[in-house]
Parts: C-alpha cells; sequence; structure tokens
C-alpha cells in the first residue's frame, strides 16, 4: 500500500492539476473570505471562520473530483490497469493507496487555511478572542468531508475509463450525498415522516462537527460512508479484472 501510496503521491506532484487544485483552492477561498466585501470576514464584525467552512464543502465538490477522476480511469485508458494488477499486491493495498495518495494531496490543500486562523486570531478584540474549539470541530468535519468526497471519488473513476465521465460522476455523487437529502426532506410525504431522512446526507453530520460537537454518532456515519463506497470500489475493480 506504501508504495502504491508514494507512487501516486509522486505522481500528483509531478502533474500541473494538483498545483492548479490547490491555488484555485486558497484564491477562491482567500477571495471569498477576504475580499469581497459582502463575505470578509473583515467586514462581519465576529472572530470567526464560519464562512470558510460553508463554502469548503461546495469548493470540494469540484476540486476533489478533479483530483480523484484519474486514479482509475487513468490505468484503464492507459493499458497499465492489467499491469498493475498482475502486481503482488492485494486489491485493498492498490484502492487504498490511490485513496490515502489524494486524501493526502487534499489535506496539503487545507493546512494552509491555518493562515486565517492566525490572523482572525490577531484581529480579534482582545486578541485571541476566538472559538479555537468550534474552529478545531470544523477543520475535524472538513477532514472528514473530504474523506468521504474522495472515496466517491475513486469510486467514480473505476466505473469508467472515461476522466470526465468520472469527474461528472463525482460531482453529482458528492452533491447528491451532501445536500440530497436536506432536499428531500421538504417533500411533503417525507416531511411528514417521523424518520428524518436528512440524517443520512453528509450535510447533517458536518455541520454537527462544526459545531463543536464531536459526536461519535457522527464519526460512526463518516467512517461507515467512507467504507461503504472503499468496498463498492474494491467490487468494481474486481469485476475489471475479469
Amino acid at each position: 500500500m506504501l508504495t502504491i501510496l508514494k507512487k501516486e503521491f509522486r505522481s500528483f506532484l509531478s502533474l500541473l492539476i494538483a498545483y492548479v487544485v490547490m491555488i484555485v483552492f486558497l484564491l477562491i477561498t482567500g477571495l471569498i473570505c477576504w475580499v469581497f466585501p459582502d463575505t470578509s470576514i473583515l467586514n462581519t464584525g465576529y472572530a470567526n471562520m464560519d464562512i470558510l467552512f460553508n463554502i469548503a464543502p461546495w469548493i470540494f465538490i469540484f476540486l476533489v473530483s478533479a483530483i480523484t477522476m484519474r486514479s482509475f480511469a487513468e490505468e484503464r485508458k492507459n493499458g497499465t490497469f492489467e499491469t498493475l494488477t498482475t502486481k503482488p499486491i492485494t486489491d485493498f493495498d492498490i484502492i487504498l493507496g490511490k485513496y490515502l495518495a489524494c486524501l493526502l494531496l487534499v489535506t496539503l490543500t487545507i493546512i494552509p487555511t491555518l493562515i486565517y486562523y492566525l490572523a482572525v486570531s490577531k484581529l480579534g478584540s482582545p486578541q485571541g478572542n476566538i472559538d479555537s474549539g468550534a474552529v478545531i470541530g470544523s477543520y475535524i468535519g472538513l477532514l472528514f468531508l473530504a474523506a468521504i468526497y474522495v472515496a466517491i471519488g475513486i469510486f467514480s473513476s473505476s466505473i469508467t475509463d472515461n476522466q470526465i465521465i468520472a469527474f461528472i460522476v463525482s460531482m453529482f455523487l458528492c452533491f447528491f450525498f451532501y445536500s440530497g437529502f436536506e432536499m428531500l426532506r421538504h417533500i411533503t410525504f417525507i416531511q411528514d415522516s417521523p424518520f428524518g431522512i436528512d440524517w443520512l446526507g453528509i450535510s447533517y453530520h458536518y455541520k454537527n462537527i462544526s459545531f463543536g460537537r464531536i459526536d461519535t454518532r457522527d464519526i460512526v456515519y463518516f467512517i461507515s460512508m467512507i467504507s461503504l463506497f472503499i468496498f463498492l470500489t474494491k467490487m468494481m475493480f474486481s469485476s475489471r479484472k475479469w
């Protein structure tokens, strides 16, 4: 697994897309958080980073899909998929290696936003007047969110040899699992149901953690969703070998 992880991560760093993704994410979040007057932290009057954690899930739908779309689709397009499967490593080693490489790249993209935390802390009156617990919870939630998005993206790439199709499928699935269930909640016959369907969506659990509430039910949800899509990727990966 570590061999695949290192190979994939080095491959990312040799491609322009890795740097484009990081720059685009930091540019968009920087403009929204600090420059645009309607959303700028400087104009809210509050020492918090809510705007970053509210917009990041939507930006990640596009960026994570762009990172993961090549994972397996490119292997099949270039004819290296068969070579990969003949190596003395298990299917799970291959899948987890690619998954962790993508997640590592996304994590490196998030790390520079810690500068925003330091800036807000310094700008607070008095200095340091920021709810650090809520910020830590929000970062944990963002990492879990990214982990699910990457799992969905890896799965999407495993079902096709076309990177564009993998990109579109990944974006659709990420969007649906993030906000689709929340939208379904407003349908009349579902609204009257005693079962809270929005609980099935990522947004519900992401917001819980973002408030600084680290609930084991939310953690179990994230781990279950990640495991589900990795398992589905394993099924698709195995079926493609025959």
